[in-house]
């Protein structure tokens, strides 16, 4: 089997950060979703969040926690899911954050 980098031309944004916030991969769709701001990768995510989102990911560093909303910026529904990531240890070794372009009115099915 080669080796497949199945997340970097995946059609959604993927950002991964360390324990501290520090930013340590972005797939293609982030790093053009991004470009205004040049290479993310190495800088501290904390300073570009407000203090709530900023606790919020503390918390979810602390615990080891999932989160996951749904916003809209210019018309565009996005769906954001951020969990933390664990070593082979089990230790949390960060986050990732998947953010997601979605239709506005997206089917629900309930399955059983």
């Amino acid at each position: 089997m080669e080796n497949f980098a199945w997340y970097e031309d995946m059609n959604c944004a993927i950002t991964v950060c360390d324990t501290e916030g520090v930013i340590i991969y972005q797939n293609k769709p982030a790093r053009e979703l991004y470009a205004a701001h040049g290479n993310l990768v190495g800088k501290n995510l904390f300073p570009c969040h407000n203090p709530h989102s900023q606790a919020i990911i503390r918390r979810l560093l602390e615990e080891g926690a999932t989160n996951a909303y749904t916003i809209e910026k210019k018309g565009v529904r996005k769906v954001i899911y951020q969990s933390a990531w664990r070593k082979e240890d089990g230790t949390v070794g960060g986050l990732v954050e998947f953010s997601m372009i979605v239709p506005n009115e997206m089917p629900h099915y309930v399955r059983e």
